[in-house]
This record gives C-alpha cells, structure tokens and sequence, in this order.
C-alpha cells in the first residue's frame, strides 16, 4: 500500500481527487482534495475558506471564461458530516441531506460533466463522523466506454482502517487530445505524518505544470478539532 503522494508521483494529470480515511495515529480523519489543469481558464483558480467549508476562486477575475465547471464550493461541513466533491454536486449533496435523503439519493440526480468530449467523471466523497470513530463513502459517476453518453454510477462505502484510506480521481492519466477516465475501485493508500508533512510531501508530487491547488483537513475524532492547510500554486 503506497500513499497518495508515491501513488501520484510521475503521474502528469490525474485531474481532481480526493482522498479519506484513518490516521495512523487513530486519532484523526483524514480529508484530502486536489486539482490540475491544462487550460488557462482552469489554472487560474485558487482555494479560499469559506466558513468551515472551502470555494474555488479566480485568481485574476479578468481571465474568467466560463465559470461554470471550475467555480463551485469543493467542501461544505453540514453538522458531523463532510462532503468533498470536484463540482457544484456538492450543493446538491448539502440539499439532500438536510432532506433526510442519502448521499447515493443525491448523487442518482446527477452525472458526468458536459465537457464534450472528454465527459469528465463527478467524483464526491462523504465522510460521517460517529462519537470518536466515522465512517465515509467515495462515489464516480462517468461515461460508459461503450456509449459515452450514457452515465455509469458506482458507489464505495467504508469502515475506517488504521492508517489507511482511499483514493479517486477524475483522470487515469494525461492524453491528447482525449484524457482517460479513472477505472476500477478507489486506490488504498496509506495516511501518516503531521499535517504540515503531509501536505507538503503531497503538493511536491503532483505535477509542477498542472498543479493548481490542495486542501488537506485533519479532524480530531475525540475533540473534533480541525486542522486545515491550502496550497495554491498562485500564492
């Protein structure tokens, strides 16, 4: 088992992802989320705190094309629970849940973004804190390989593992002009280090090109504290 940094290390655009799971320490979950781009319009974002939750900003207001796939609140905090997702499925999330709908309820409204012809995947987890443990579900929805426009949703749920957690992002890899989408199930990988090191070991090996910005959280199971640190590749 590799952690998240190893796992992406010499991989040029694996897109948006986010990770989730256990501390080693057994004292923390842990939240992750980044993202690339190759576009102008994409790499001229940043992450700002929004409350306890996190917004993508543009970096320069007077390059802004088209906001409308790349501005949109990555994390919201409702309660005991967080949702992380790479689009505006996260309002829908929020909206669901405060129903008394589920997360899979939520996410069976959406599908793939209309990026034509890429189709890239929606991903969104949801992490659930209960007393002094948690519990939290990773979820894709992209195109059928077979009939592209067809939406295929798929669905992980998880009971925390010491020192583990798991990985999804939009992108296998790089391409040109089409960018392959994520296969398989989310990719074990291990969760260690201070905050500080974690982070900075995780910012270093995403792709100096492509890399725009992280959020790392980590939530103290027994007080409920957080801690939180950004990068942003515009400072």
């Amino acid at each position: 088992m590799k952690t998240a940094q190893i796992y992406l290390q010499g991989n040029a655009y694996p897109g948006r992802g986010l990770v989730m799971g256990m501390h080693s320490d057994g004292q923390h979950a842990v939240v992750a989320y980044f993202i690339m781009g190759r576009s102008e319009n994409s790499r001229n974002r940043v992450f700002s705190p929004c409350g306890n939750g996190l917004r993508t900003l543009p970096y320069d207001p007077s390059r802004l094309k088209d906001p409308s796939l790349v501005i949109y609140s990555p994390v919201r905090v409702l309660g005991n629970q967080v949702i992380v997702t790479n689009g505006d499925q996260t309002d829908t999330i929020a909206d669901y849940l405060r129903d008394g709908k589920s997360f899979e309820d939520a996410l069976r409204t959406r599908e793939f973004e209309p990026d034509e012809p890429i189709y890239t995947p929606r991903i969104s987890g949801l992490l659930t804190k209960k007393g002094r443990s948690f519990s939290y579900k990773l979820s894709i929805l992209k195109a059928s390989e077979s009939a592209e426009k067809v939406c295929q949703r798929f669905f992980y749920e998880y009971e925390p593992v010491l020192g583990e957690g798991h990985l999804i992002h939009t992108y296998l890899r790089d391409g040109n002009p089409m960018v392959p989408s994520f296969a398989g199930e989310p990719v074990r990988v291990a969760i260690s280090g201070t905050i500080d090191t974690y982070t900075r070991t995780f910012w270093n090996a995403l792709h100096d090109d492509n890399k725009i910005a992280l959020f790392v959280r980590y939530i103290n199971l027994l007080t409920g504290e957080t801690q939180t640190k950004i990068e942003n590749k515009h400072a």
